[in-house]
C-alpha cells in the first residue's frame, strides 16, 4: 500500500509531467520577442544602434540602462568638423519612440574646437537608420 505522502508526490509528478506533453501552438513571433534577452532594453534596438554607430569609437555602453555614448569622431573627408553621439533606448518594445539620438558637433577654428549647431535632420536620420536596422534584425529572427 502506498503511503499518503508517496501518493501525493507521485500525483504531483504526474501532473507536472503532463503539462510538458502538450504541444500548444506558439505564435511564430514569440521566438523573436524582445523580452527574451539578458539586457534591460530591446535587443534589436540595441544591436541596431551598435551596428549603426560601429564606425565611431565608443566611449560608454550600458545595455541595462540602454545608453550608448560615442567619443568624438572626425570624418576624414571633413577634418575640421567632429561629432559625438548619444543613443538612448527607452523601452523594451520595438517602437519608433523607443530610441532617442542626441548629437554634439564642433568645428575647428584656429586650432580650437568650437560648438556648432546640429541639424535636427541629422539626429532624425540616425534614429530612422537604427529603427530600420532593428526591424530588419527582428524580421530575420522571425523568419530564421
Amino acid at each position: 500500500m502506498l503511503r499518503p505522502s508517496r501518493l501525493a508526490v507521485g500525483l504531483f509528478a504526474a501532473l507536472a509531467l503532463s503539462a510538458c506533453g502538450g504541444k500548444a501552438a506558439r505564435p511564430e513571433g514569440d521566438l523573436a520577442a524582445s523580452k527574451v534577452t539578458t539586457i534591460g532594453v530591446n535587443s534589436y534596438l540595441w544591436r541596431a544602434s551598435l551596428d549603426t554607430l560601429s564606425f565611431m569609437p565608443l566611449l560608454q555602453t550600458d545595455s541595462n540602462g540602454g545608453v550608448i555614448v560615442t567619443d568624438w569622431y572626425v570624418n576624414p573627408q571633413v577634418p575640421t568638423e567632429r561629432m559625438k553621439v548619444t543613443v538612448s533606448i527607452l523601452d523594451q518594445d520595438l517602437r519608433a519612440d523607443a530610441v532617442r539620438v542626441a548629437a554634439l558637433r564642433e568645428i575647428s577654428r584656429s586650432g580650437q574646437w568650437i560648438a556648432a549647431p546640429v541639424e535636427a535632420a541629422t539626429t532624425q536620420k540616425l534614429e530612422d537608420i537604427i529603427l530600420t536596422r532593428a526591424r530588419d534584425l527582428r524580421r530575420g529572427a522571425i523568419t530564421g
